[in-house]
């Protein structure tokens, strides 16, 4: 998958083909449907199909100091499109001057002028433009005028009545809900950074700890979870066993948020590599314990609970993009 940083970089060869539009933040199964559509539109057309999406999220870029609540940071996003098999990615730098330009200006100069589109699939509910004025109506009014087609994607919910969309994910991981979050996005859901030096106190106690600083993502429900986690390899990534803490660890009294994670099948060097967690089931929520033999005995209950229901479910040492959800 190539990947481009403006539209204003693209060769003249590559233009031309079917175009989808959106932030994309999960990739949940709603996007993936939207994505689909557009690669079978490309295939019967015999054209390139490409993703066009914003960097930062205009959320974040409006507002910097609200709490965190992406789901798929930029490295994240790149890696589940290309396993979803587009053949390009625009990734626009979305800033001041971007943000200040009229839906119609964004048809006409960077779908039509810029990339030369055939074809626009989004779904149903995308807004776009400055003051997001543009929308569905809006893409195939201009659609006749540019001589393109729009193809808009229906909403999609499980039987279970849960609809695809980013907010309810972030909501179920808010409440500790993995499986259920996993049934939305197709796997569950990662946590990736690079491992970092800590104070070593899991190594005391008799299980060392991956320390994964904690910045631009969502916050889940704090306490302990069951997770595979591996060495970022891409589609070659090995996925091991393992526990997790996620939180301010209050028996130390710290304040900074921490992913800590423990491998259950041995221990392996992992400072300064690129780490992914997946969470697969929350545990129990966060303790403040009355000393280091209590917060001992706790840790080994957590790994066997862990180690018997990653085991049951067949998550053991295996190798994927992701963690797929299987139910």
């Amino acid at each position: 998958m190539n990947i481009f940083r403006n539209w204003s970089e693209v060769p003249p060869p590559l233009k031309g083909g079917v175009l989808v539009l959106g932030n994309f933040d999960g990739l949940h199964r709603g996007h993936q449907e939207v994505i689909g559509r557009a690669k079978e539109i490309a295939k019967s057309r015999g054209v390139a199909s490409a993703v066009m999406t914003f960097e930062p999220h205009p959320r974040v870029f409006f507002n910097p100091d609200q709490e965190p609540f992406r789901l798929c940071p930029f490295r994240m996003k790149a890696r589940l499109m290309e396993s979803l098999g587009i053949d390009y990615l625009y990734v626009q730098t979305f800033d001041l001057e971007f943000s200040k330009r009229s839906a119609e200006n964004f048809v006409e100069e960077v779908l039509v002028g810029g990339l030369n589109i055939s074809h626009v699939v989004v779904g149903y509910d995308y807004v776009f433009g400055y003051q997001r004025k543009g929308n569905v109506e809006l893409l195939r009014s201009l659609s006749t005028k540019f001589g393109f087609e729009v193809t808009a994607i229906e909403k999609i919910t499980l039987e279970q009545g849960h609809r695809f969309s980013s907010t309810n994910v972030r909501n179920l991981l808010k409440e500790g809900k993995c499986e259920s979050a996993a049934a939305l996005l197709g796997r569950y859901w990662e946590i990736e950074g690079r491992v970092e030096q800590g104070d070593q106190r899991g190594r005391q106690l008799g299980f060392p700890t991956a320390n994964l600083p904690y910045k631009d993502y969502l916050h889940p429900k704090k306490g302990v979870y069951a997770v595979c986690a591996g060495i970022d390899k891409g589609a070659d990534t090995i996925w091991h066993p393992g526990v997790a803490n996620f939180g301010n660890r209050p028996t130390f009294d710290k304040k900074d948020v921490l992913l800590e994670v423990h491998l259950l099948d041995g221990d392996q060097d992992l400072y300064q590599k690129h780490l992914r967690v997946a969470l697969i089931e929350f545990l129990r929520g966060e303790v403040k314990f009355d000393g280091l033999e209590a917060l001992q005995v706790q840790i080994a209950t957590d790994c066997q609970t862990a180690r018997d229901l990653l085991a049951s479910g067949s998550f053991s040492a295996t190798t994927a993009p992701f963690v797929s959800y299987r139910g």
